[in-house]
């Protein structure tokens, strides 16, 4: 069974949620990039749990897609955990890590593909606007002339 791309990055999702993530996100980058058409981002509190979500979105997709990720990084140090399934990245990330590379903003021209409501720790569908002060973000209240 051939799965489209947007049904594997919602599987990961979900795998993500049954391993309690936080702020998950599935960004569609296909028109973007020739190379992959979702990122799916999400958060483990430490290096265990970035580990287990990682292990799980894995099994999950073995098991309900037929597919093995091409590559798989940072699964040592369990701080930003890559798992590459071609059509669709997989992005586990510890807080600090998330919040250096900041891949919501690099690609916030790119949709959000809406999650499930099975999804539980989804971020929100519309990223919040942020102003940079101080190398501080604060949300940013959009005002009409």
């Amino acid at each position: 069974m051939e799965l489209e791309s947007r049904e594997i990055a919602v599987i990961a999702a979900e795998a993500a949620s049954d391993k309690k993530a936080t702020d998950i996100l599935a960004i569609d980058v296909a028109q973007l990039l020739v190379v992959t058409d979702y990122f799916v981002i999400c958060t483990g509190s430490n290096d265990r749990q970035v580990r287990s979500i990682a292990d799980e979105v894995e099994e999950q997709i073995r098991v309900r897609c037929g597919l093995k990720p091409i590559g798989r990084e940072g699964q040592s140090e369990g701080k930003w955990v890559l798992l590459d399934f071609v059509d669709v990245v997989v992005h586990v990330f510890q807080p600090d890590e998330r919040g250096f590379y900041r891949l919501e903003k690099l690609w916030s021209d790119a949709p959000r593909l809406a999650l499930p409501k099975t999804v539980e720790g989804r971020a929100p569908l519309e990223a919040p606007r942020l102003s940079v002060i101080d190398d501080e973000a604060e949300p940013v209240e959009e005002q009409t002339p």
